[in-house]
């Protein structure tokens, strides 16, 4: 029975535990910063906040991802667990300018 509620105990205090949480701005049709470095190994929230007043759709297909931030508005992505390496992006209705590179290390 304490096995069990040990168990339990982990079980929970993991699933309570933040994502850590990093930030892209959307400004003049590009992604700030441009290169993003996250941990690898580690799930974690990307907060994309536009600033411009028309939307950009955040697309990756390297992780696998397309999200829709309308203008002057934002979004929420989860990605990871990443392994090393570099995960291209970029802005499907900017391509020529809202491009960037997310580094897990």
């Amino acid at each position: 029975m304490k096995r069990f509620l040990f168990l339990l105990t982990a079980i929970s205090t993991g699933a309570l535990a933040a994502d850590p949480e990093f930030l892209l701005v959307i400004r003049d049709h590009r992604f700030q910063p441009a290169e993003l470095t996250v941990p690898a190994g580690t799930r974690v929230k990307l907060r994309i906040e536009n600033q411009d007043a028309a939307a950009e759709e955040f697309e990756s297909y390297t992780l696998h991802r397309e999200k829709i931030v309308p203008g002057k508005g934002s979004a929420l992505i989860f990605i990871g667990p990443l392994s090393p390496g570099r995960y291209p992006f970029f802005g499907e209705f900017h391509e020529k300018t809202a491009e960037g590179v997310i580094i897990a290390k």
